[in-house]
């Protein structure tokens, strides 16, 4: 048997039932599985333990040693299904002789210029994806020049919780639980500086809050 090509990204999906294979594109990683081929072998040891059920004894350690052994050696049954498998998922794949990686023609494969379109990206992929790029760019460009906080209180003590009760709060100035004021500062009535609550009188200018 030759050798078997691109094995890297592949999974054995193989049991003592059958074999099967998931073949992998090196570049998006989409997949491609192989037609299931029964194992004939695995289906012996089924019969055998079968067998083994009515009559016991040599029939019954029979199916189970035939069915230990497939499963810890793959053998050349295996072998010639996974060639099988090649032979019949190949035709998706092209090797890029720049990179040297097996990439599925359908989403990764530059046709007309012969390599994978990491090595030769499509123009016209490009420059929608760069034209959407710019795009992103701009918007963000000119929303920087709006002023979207017009009826934002900068200055106000923002929270996401009542400092009282805990509850979770979507902004406004009491708590919709406990009815308690969400801010836990005043402003002075002279300079309007914040003032943490209890405080009795403005740390900036000395004003005295409240009686």
């Amino acid at each position: 048997m030759g050798v078997i090509e691109f094995v890297q990204n592949y999974d054995d999906l193989s049991t003592d039932q059958g074999f099967q294979f998931r073949f992998y594109c090196d570049h998006c990683r989409n997949g491609f599985m192989s037609t299931f081929e029964p194992n004939k072998l695995g289906l012996m040891g089924d019969a055998l333990r079968a067998a083994g059920g009515f009559l016991g004894g040599f029939l019954s350690r029979a199916g189970e040693s035939a069915y230990d052994i497939q499963r810890a050696v793959g053998g050349k049954a295996h072998d010639a299904a996974l060639q099988t498998a090649v032979q019949e998922i190949k035709p998706l794949f092209n090797q890029c002789r720049r990179c040297g990686r097996w990439v599925c023609k359908e989403v990764c494969w530059n046709e007309a210029r012969g390599l994978c379109k990491q090595c030769a990206p499509v123009e016209e992929e490009e420059l929608a994806s760069a034209q959407a790029q710019v795009v992103k760019e701009q918007i963000y460009s000119k929303l920087q020049e709006k002023d979207l906080t017009t009826e934002i209180n900068l200055t106000a003590h923002a929270t996401v919780t009542c400092p009282h009760c805990g509850s979770a709060v979507q902004g406004g100035k009491f708590c919709p639980e406990c009815g308690k004021p969400l801010s836990t500062q005043t402003t002075c009535p002279q300079c309007h500086a914040q003032i943490p609550e209890g405080a009795k009188f403005c740390t900036q200018c000395g004003t005295r809050i409240g009686t």
